[in-house]
């Protein structure tokens, strides 16, 4: 049975291979492997992943995968660990090793490298964004491998670098360049281990507003590009700002807009001939880039055309993707779900709102979703922890998944 998507829709999971595959995983060995990795730190400046892409690769290779790193940077590798050679499906199971620095080590409770265990969490830096994901991959993939269940497709786990500033040598590189091109792509995010279908576009943008100095004692000689910035961000405020609230998706928090960068001015005591303003623009299903960069220069050209010397202009700095989402009825959300189901884990559908290494697989056309254990709030922050139950709990969904899509039953 095909769907409308080209591809077999989702199987049931039969019972006798779920449980060859579920013995396969160890809590022992998942958390050993997750604290191994959150002690080696791979921060994303200077980024060297080689030690934790090393060590990602060993036990699949152990596990019968054929293992490569590609790289467009030396120090930062990218895991391709691939198993099985049927004629079924190309099933990619995506995360990264890079992490966040740590910040100020006062306001952290633990070693942020150490991976101490307190009342069932894992803390550390990275522990939650992104390594429990990649433990929960890797280790699903190991699990698919020893239980001697036969794929008719084909399994790729691939450990990124680079994801924490744009995964310029990481996935982007690895998709743009057609290295990595399956059938299905399954992030690992921080979800909850809910499954996301999508994730919101970005859009951010530059506004550059530019006057004419002047002494700062004579202020009416110059026209002040502050000045201006400040009436182009309080119109904006005013004015789209509810029109995003009232943007929204089942799937998403409504679309947003947040200012969050600016700079101006030369001097203390003279005029500013320039100011910029940096927004980071969020987009549900059905927003555009170029809509968006059109809206926003329109209300700001509106408020300098009243304002003599001034002009403005504004320039996409950052991502320029609309949001990507996978339809409900796509075998690959329909068979991470069922996982959930079958493991008695939550089915809820939903989206994500930060950005991940899922879109440069979308714009390929790549049917692709999110999944993960961890609650996004506690990434990039002291005190970094991931529950050991969530982790098992991904592990054994991911296990399942890939069990559904490769089987052949």
């Amino acid at each position: 049975m095909t769907t409308d998507h080209g591809f077999a829709s989702a199987r049931p999971i039969d019972p006798a291979l779920a449980d060859r595959v579920l013995a396969e995983i160890s809590q022992d060995e998942v958390i050993g492997f997750l604290q191994g990795l959150v002690r080696i730190p791979s921060v994303h400046e200077p980024g060297d992943t080689r030690e934790a892409v090393a060590y990602c690769a060993e036990p699949l290779r152990k596990a019968g995968f054929a293992t490569r790193f590609e790289q467009l940077e030396e120090i930062k590798p990218n895991l391709v660990a691939e198993y099985g050679e049927g004629t079924g499906p190309t099933v990619m199971f995506n995360a990264h090793v890079d992490v966040v620095p740590t910040g100020e080590l006062l306001a952290w409770r633990f070693d942020p490298w150490g991976a101490e265990i307190d009342e069932g969490r894992v803390y550390g830096r990275g522990a939650g964004d992104d390594k429990a994901s990649v433990t929960a991959q890797v280790m699903a993939g190991v699990a698919l491998a020893r239980s001697g269940v036969p794929l008719t497709g084909r399994l790729i786990v691939n450990e990124v670098a680079d994801e924490e500033v744009g995964g310029v040598a990481g996935a982007k590189w690895l998709a743009e360049s057609g290295i990595l091109k399956p059938d299905f792509a399954i992030i690992g995010e921080q979800t909850m281990n809910r499954v996301n279908v999508g994730e919101k576009g970005g859009a951010g943008q530059t506004i550059t507003v530019l006057g004419r100095a002047a002494h700062g004692a004579l202020p009416w000689e110059g026209a002040n590009a502050i000045e201006g910035m400040a009436e182009i961000l309080v119109a904006l405020r005013r004015e789209l700002w509810p029109l995003l609230d009232g943007r929204t998706h089942p799937y998403f928090h409504h679309s947003s807009a947040s200012p969050n960068l600016i700079s101006g001015g030369v001097k203390s005591n003279v005029v500013a001939d320039r100011c910029e303003l940096f927004i980071d623009r969020r987009l549900v299903p059905g927003e555009t880039t170029e809509g968006t960069r059109a809206e926003i220069l329109a209300i700001a050209e509106r408020v300098i055309a009243g304002m003599p010397g001034l002009s403005v202009t504004i320039e996409g700095r950052w991502m320029a993707l609309e949001a990507s989402l996978t339809p409900d009825d796509h075998p690959l959300v329909q068979s991470m779900v069922a996982a959930n189901g079958y493991l008695g884990y939550d089915t809820t559908i939903s989206g994500f709102s930060m950005g991940t290494d899922g879109r440069f697989f979308s714009k390929q056309g790549i049917p692709t979703i999110i999944y993960g254990p961890g609650d996004p709030k506690l990434a990039h922050i002291p005190n970094e922890w991931v529950g050991i139950d969530e982790v098992m709990a991904a592990t054994r969904a991911y296990a399942l998944t890939g069990l559904s899509l490769l089987s052949g039953r």
